[in-house]
């Protein structure tokens, strides 16, 4: 989960525009039907995912946090200050806020494909920090990252925690990073929060909590599909599925029909049998080394490397390779 915590509002202004239906059509009229993570995050999702952030079962926030309070210092002399701050998935920009007395950022840019919630976060940040300059940028960044003219070219630091990157394949993360390298001109860097391989226990605790919470989350998609498509999933008919996949080195996220059933939307529909999964997350964690050579491949040079060995998760700081 992103991942990112962070990461959306009313369908009319969701960023991708146009293309969502076709996307959504697309995954859902798979063999495997799926629903792309980044639709977890409408208004209702993002702020479920703060609440899944506070649960005892799910560490990454807190571990990553603690690295950035144990060794803040240290961070702060590897990104350098004055910066321009482009944090991915800012949800909240609660991270991003806690660094900034430390890193003193000059331009603050809050990327995310929620517009709404990260506009009202950034309006309330506008109050504590009134010397940096800030903006609000609405981008599905997993498939692109054009970036306006106001956000400044040099000193490019993009900061992406809460170990977001787990979200694609290994594959795609080498694309993505690839295209974050290109977005950072000749002097950027990238401040990132990897999460790391560890029992399958606390994984599967981590993405099941016993409060439900996590099941909420995933479940909540159905209904902003519901808004997005104009069809009629009935929440009430399909359960949370949350596991780690230890063949694939992967946590999976799946919603599963409680009973045989016919989702409908305009132009179509689709017969679910009973038991039959719509798959809607993947969650990859890594080894340090792999981590570190993800990076390599993508054009990145890992400068340091922050981690907790007590549950294991990384911080690192990754220059852009000339």
């Amino acid at each position: 989960m992103p991942t990112t915590c962070t990461t959306e509002r009313p369908a009319q202004s969701f960023a991708a525009g146009a293309q969502v239906p076709a996307e959504l059509f697309d995954g859902l009229g798979a063999r495997q039907a799926t629903i792309s993570p980044k639709f977890l995050y409408d208004a209702l999702g993002s702020k479920l995912f703060e609440a899944i952030c506070e649960l005892p079962e799910y560490y990454p926030t807190r571990t990553e946090a603690g690295i950035f309070a144990r060794h803040g210092r240290e961070i702060a002399h590897a990104c350098g200050s004055g910066a321009t701050l482009i944090d991915l998935g800012a949800g909240n920009c609660a991270k991003a806020a806690s660094l900034f007395p430390l890193l003193r950022p000059t331009q603050y840019i809050a990327v995310d494909i929620s517009t709404e919630f990260v506009s009202e976060s950034l309006a309330r940040l506008r109050l504590r920090f009134p010397y940096i300059d800030m903006q609000a940028l609405g981008l599905d960044f997993s498939s692109g990252l054009e970036l306006p003219d106001s956000v400044r070219t040099q000193g490019r630091l993009f900061f992406y925690p809460g170990s977001s990157l787990g979200n694609f394949t290994p594959p795609e993360a080498r694309a993505f990073l690839t295209r974050l390298r290109k977005s950072c001109g000749d002097d950027g860097a990238l401040l990132i929060g990897i999460d790391l391989a560890k029992d399958k226990a606390t994984l599967d605790a981590a993405y099941d909590d016993a409060l439900g919470v996590t099941a909420a989350f995933n479940l909540n998609v159905l209904r902003h599909v519901n808004r997005l498509l104009g069809s009629d999933f009935d929440v009430r008919q399909w359960r949370h599925v949350g596991f780690y996949n230890e063949a694939a080195g992967r946590v999976e996220m799946h919603l599963e029909a409680a009973s045989a059933q016919r989702v409908r939307w305009p132009g179509g529909g689709r017969d679910f049998a009973a038991g039959e999964r719509i798959h809607t997350e993947n969650s990859y964690k890594y080894r340090q080394a792999d981590a570190i050579g993800l990076l390599e491949q993508s054009g990145f040079e890992a400068t340091r490397v922050w981690t907790d060995a007590g549950c294991p998760f990384a911080v690192i700081h990754a220059q852009a390779i000339a």
